[in-house]
């Protein structure tokens, strides 16, 4: 065996300038995929078509000579221009395969990560197990090639449920809630409502007051949730006719306290504000016409505010707003009576 090794070293050696060198076609950057259970053979074969190197037997050679016959991983790799095949072995056997990513914004629903998930290419399979609404921890998960779609959803309940632990140890001595599922829950709802991230802690100071009051939460996102069937989107305003139907769980403008379950997945500052809201004695908001939400603590204050922002609203959609007429150089009016 070492004669031969010693051979195909002579041999290597003599076709240096050609074996040892890129093939010409090798002048862009390419992404090469080793087949999970694939022998050297094949992967040389591979290289060779895929135009990456001059022949299949250097390949082989090198690796046997270099004793790494087996030391090639699976997966998905970056190619360089020009790179030689030394170079392209040391990037199979290290096995820093490509990172494909997905991300998960906050406040989607289970539906959207599973829609997200089905059209993220380079998964595989299908997700057989649905995880409950907010279990899943808002992210940019990394994936390699193949990997199939419910081990990243399993990925993703495991990051919520050490979101979730490390919150609750730090979650506030009088906070409202009292269980990690009704953090979750009233979590979403945070996420849901606030516009503008620094304000998820106020926000969610206006429900855990009217939590502590016995008040309604009067959530129009719990009601959208329902009404659309978990996909968290209606396309249209809300009905009267739903605003009062006693006959939706998630309906907060009817039914007091929390609703049965979480609406979207809550990213981990909606979770901390949930269990460690800020110190306010507001009970209502409203958008604000600068984009800022106004908080208030009473009725009147609060109606005061849907005004002005209705105020705003008009006067920003409205297409031509009617121009007040001029009072200045109008002649003073004359009596009818008066003569001349």
């Amino acid at each position: 065996m070492g004669a031969i090794l010693a051979a195909a070293a002579v041999a290597i050696m003599g076709l240096g300038a050609y074996w040892m060198q890129p093939p010409p076609s090798a002048t862009v950057e390419a992404t090469f995929v080793v087949p999970r259970g694939a022998g050297l053979s094949q992967i040389a074969d591979d290289l060779e078509a895929a135009r990456l190197i001059n022949s299949a037997e250097q390949i082989v050679l090198l690796a046997r000579m270099r004793g790494d016959a087996s030391s090639i991983k699976a997966g998905e790799f970056l190619i360089p221009a020009k790179a030689n095949p030394n170079d392209i072995l040391d990037i199979l056997i290290e096995g820093k395969a490509v990172n494909r990513f997905v991300t998960v914004p906050e406040g989607v629903t289970v539906k959207n990560v599973i829609a997200r998930l089905n059209s993220a290419d380079g998964l595989t399979g299908e997700v057989t197990k649905i995880p409950a609404e907010g279990t899943l921890l808002p992210n940019t998960y990394s994936y390699a090639l193949n990997e199939s779609r419910q081990s990243v959803i399993d990925r993703m309940q495991a990051a919520m449920g050490a979101a979730l632990d490390a919150a609750w140890e730090e979650r506030a001595a009088d906070a409202v809630v009292k269980t990690r599922m009704d953090a979750l829950i009233l979590a979403s709802i945070v996420e849901k409502e606030t516009a503008v991230a620094s304000e998820r802690p106020l926000v969610a100071s206006v429900y855990s007051n009217r939590l502590r009051q016995g008040m309604r939460l009067q959530a129009d996102p719990t009601l959208v949730y329902y009404l659309s069937g978990g996909s968290g989107r209606l396309g249209r305003g809300l009905k009267r006719s739903e605003l009062t139907d006693e006959n939706n769980p998630y309906n907060t403008y009817k039914h007091a306290g929390l609703p049965p379950g979480p609406i979207a997945n809550p990213g981990v500052e909606a979770i901390r504000a949930a269990l460690a809201p800020a110190e306010s004695s507001f009970i209502f908001f409203v958008a604000g016409c600068d984009g800022a939400t106004a908080f208030t603590e009473t009725y009147a204050e609060h109606q005061q505010r849907v005004r002005d922002w209705r105020a705003c609203e008009f006067r920003r959609f409205m297409p031509n707003p009617p121009v007040r007429r001029p009072t200045t150089d109008i002649p003073e009016r004359r009596d009818l009576g008066e003569g001349n």
